[in-house]
């Protein structure tokens, strides 16, 4: 069996005292695989590729593996992490703040779709570490708001969609601006043979966490799939779900804004508490909905592939793919929702006989199984 994660330990992974106040004032207990392998590495100051799946603890293996090696009395720009989406960023910022509660670091979110001025106004701080979403950043660089000369690690949170061709030029122009002597550290749930060549270019001989995957199944998650004849039916299917299970939290994902519209529509109209969430709607808007979401004020949410990446919702049991995603990859990431660090979780997936070959590739490419739901779900969810 190798290496019980009861016998993994904070206090062997050289971290120092006031950070290790943090990690147990915000939970965590024991690291988990990947803060056990990786911390190490970024004290060594290695350049890093990790790839586990979701719900193991990623963020919290780089933002202990950064505070850990800061430099308090430098008040200068020392670490900075990348995240494609707003709801990421924020929730990173967040986990920074608690776990370094204990230290007095300074910390600053540059993220896009916000005024433009208060980016500056946090920058003149120089703050230590800066969570950002591309596009913000390179902009923020390239006004000289953010001075690079002292940066230590440069982190890619979920990897694999920042090397993407929609980020992709701006990630090596952020790159380029960087000392040569810069860690950079890479994290995602899944890397794409391509993404790895990629990472050739920029990258000094990186040590490798690689989870094969085989072993990027969703333990823990029971996977069931509806079979149904035509796609309208699936808005009554969905209906009855609701009525048979009594449902804590859920998370509905779908491929588009107009079946997303449409869905909330019929929700609402039935009296149903739900929120939604897309890519069009402001930052404002997204953050007020997924926080109605979170405190429990709504319990279903409806999301396009925005929010399928990192968001950690406790009390979530359920997640309905009301559409199958385009992508295989993205699966773990929507059904990762559920389950987290060894929780029980659920997921239904509404299947047309048209899209049951795409279930089965689905299956065949995590090795997993997803079954017929049976009559009793109710009993997975209580």
């Amino acid at each position: 069996m190798g290496d019980s994660i009861l016998e993994y330990s904070f206090e062997n992974l050289d971290i120092n005292d006031n950070l290790l106040r943090g990690i147990f004032a915000y939970g965590f207990e024991n690291p988990s695989n990947i803060q056990h392998k990786s911390i190490p590495l970024i004290n060594k100051g290695k350049d890093l590729i990790a790839q586990s799946q979701s719900g193991t603890g990623k963020t919290g293996a780089f933002t202990i593996g950064i505070l850990n090696n800061i430099n308090i009395t430098l008040k200068r720009t020392q670490f900075i992490i990348v995240t494609p989406t707003h709801e990421l960023a924020k929730q990173i910022y967040e986990v920074i703040i608690e776990l370094s509660k204990y230290m007095n670091v300074s910390i600053a979110k540059v993220i896009g779709k916000t005024n433009i001025n208060d980016s500056i106004t946090e920058l003149r701080k120089d703050p230590q570490i800066i969570i950002a979403t591309p596009g913000r950043l390179i902009d923020m660089i390239n006004r000289r708001h953010i001075y690079t000369d002292d940066i230590k690690s440069f982190i890619l949170d979920e990897a694999d969609e920042m090397l993407s061709s929609g980020f992709m030029d701006t990630i090596y122009s952020i790159v380029t601006t960087l000392p040569k002597t810069t860690q950079i550290l890479l994290f995602s749930a899944t890397l794409p043979t391509e993404i790895l060549e990629l990472t050739k270019h920029f990258m000094n001989n990186p040590e490798s966490i690689l989870v094969n995957k085989e072993e990027l199944t969703l333990e823990g998650i029971r996977q069931f799939y509806i079979k149904l004849e035509q796609y309208n039916w699936k808005f009554d299917v969905l209906f009855e779900l609701y009525e048979t299970i009594n449902i804590t939290q859920s998370i509905i994902y779908v491929n588009s804004k107009n079946v997303l519209n449409n869905l909330y529509h019929k929700l609402i109209n039935d009296n149903y508490p739900v929120s939604y969430i897309h890519g069009d709607m402001t930052q404002k808007e997204r953050e007020s909905n997924l926080q109605n979401f979170k405190s429990g004020t709504t319990r279903v949410l409806l999301s396009t592939d925005l929010l399928s990446r990192g968001i950690d919702i406790q009390q979530l049991s359920l997640v309905i793919n009301f559409d199958l995603p385009r992508d295989k990859e993205t699966y773990i990431h929507r059904i990762g929702r559920s389950g987290r660090y060894g929780r029980k979780g659920v997921s239904i997936n509404l299947v047309t006989n048209e899209e049951m070959n795409c279930m089965k590739e689905i299956e065949t490419f995590y090795n997993t199984k997803v079954e017929e739901m049976p009559k009793n779900i109710s009993d997975y969810l209580s």
